[in-house]
């Protein structure tokens, strides 16, 4: 039963409707508690997603005005409600959407969020997507400054000048903007690569649920299997890359993607095996090539020439015939 706390028809009206928007974003954690449990993730962030869906649809007062009198702060004191699932309801309150709950169906929707934004119609936001995997604008903002954006298609520096300063004006609105540090470069290649590693392993093994994508499948067919995995508290989630590049390159059971979807720190890196170069043959981080070479020195997967030759690593034959063309770490 709503207990409606205003005499006055305004304020009650506006009450009414923020209830029944608590009511419909404790629906979309509902439904990723219940996807996570599908997808065999921890049993306990599956049940931190239906107590805060309780919470949520249970409160007197919307969550709207909570955020708008007491900022985030306000949400997280909530019992049930931590940072994580507080930043997702704030999202939700933002774009009228949690990405993480289309990232869970295999639909991914920032293409249409980042054609909302001044400079980026439908067919730029969809080059964006495609070429950088980017779901947020905070990893947006972040290929904007480090020089990613410029590598998308059609796009020139003056064009990447205007959506930089649209970002930024953007973000000093946006407080969801500023807490979001996007780990792009922080994580170690090391345990993005292992989670490559799980998942390939646990692909071979058939272990992991299947979703059903959207897009790219004209017959509707479960056939994309999706990770969720941990590192010392980190919460990842790994899948094949189901973008058209993957299609068109077939590629979609070669490049996994692997997103990081905590509240305060998210990325996503796209993990493959490179094709060409001192790598090729091997798995790598696009974008991080070089962190990828130190990697593979580390783990003993290069080796030195023969004197008389220009000293720097290439990879072993053995490793390329026996390994190397399955994409398995060294």
């Amino acid at each position: 039963m709503v207990v409606i706390q205003s005499s006055d028809p305004i304020h009650a009206a506006e009450q009414i409707e923020g209830l029944h928007e608590n009511e419909a974003i404790a629906n979309q954690l509902r439904q990723i508690a219940d996807l996570l449990a599908e997808q065999k993730a921890n049993e306990f962030r599956v049940r931190a997603y239906r107590a805060a869906a309780e919470t949520t649809a249970q409160l007197p007062t919307p969550v709207r005005e909570i955020i708008e009198h007491e900022g985030l702060e306000g949400l997280i004191a909530l019992p049930t409600i931590g940072h994580s699932i507080a930043s997702l309801i704030e999202s939700s309150l933002r774009i009228g959407w949690i990405p993480l709950l289309d990232r869970l169906q295999g639909q991914p929707q920032a293409e249409h969020f980042f054609a909302t934004l001044p400079g980026i119609g439908p067919q730029l936001s969809h080059r964006i997507h495609e070429h950088l995997h980017v779901e947020t604008l905070a990893e947006l903002r972040s290929a904007a400054n480090d020089g990613r954006l410029l590598k998308v298609p059609g796009l020139g520096k003056k064009r990447v000048e205007a959506i930089r300063a649209c970002l930024a004006h953007r973000s000093a609105d946006d407080a969801m903007t500023e807490r979001s540090v996007d780990q792009f470069d922080a994580i170690p290649v090391d345990e993005i690569m292992d989670i490559d590693r799980e998942y390939r392993e646990r692909v071979e093994a058939g272990s992991l649920a299947k979703i059903t994508p959207s897009q790219h499948n004209p017959d509707r067919e479960s056939w994309l299997p999706i990770m969720h995995t941990e590192r010392d508290g980190r919460h990842y989630t790994a899948m094949f890359s189901n973008t058209a590049k993957a299609h068109q390159q077939n590629a979609t059971h070669d490049w996994v993607v692997v997103f990081r979807d905590d509240a305060n720190a998210h990325g996503c890196w796209t993990v493959i095996t490179s094709q060409f170069g001192k790598l090729k043959g091997f798995r790598i981080v696009r974008g991080r090539e070089e962190d990828c070479q130190g990697y593979y020195r580390k783990h003993n997967a290069f080796h030195h020439r023969e004197a008389g030759h220009p000293p720097h690593p290439e990879l072993p034959t053995q490793w390329e015939e026996d390994e190397g063309r399955r994409g398995v770490h060294g």
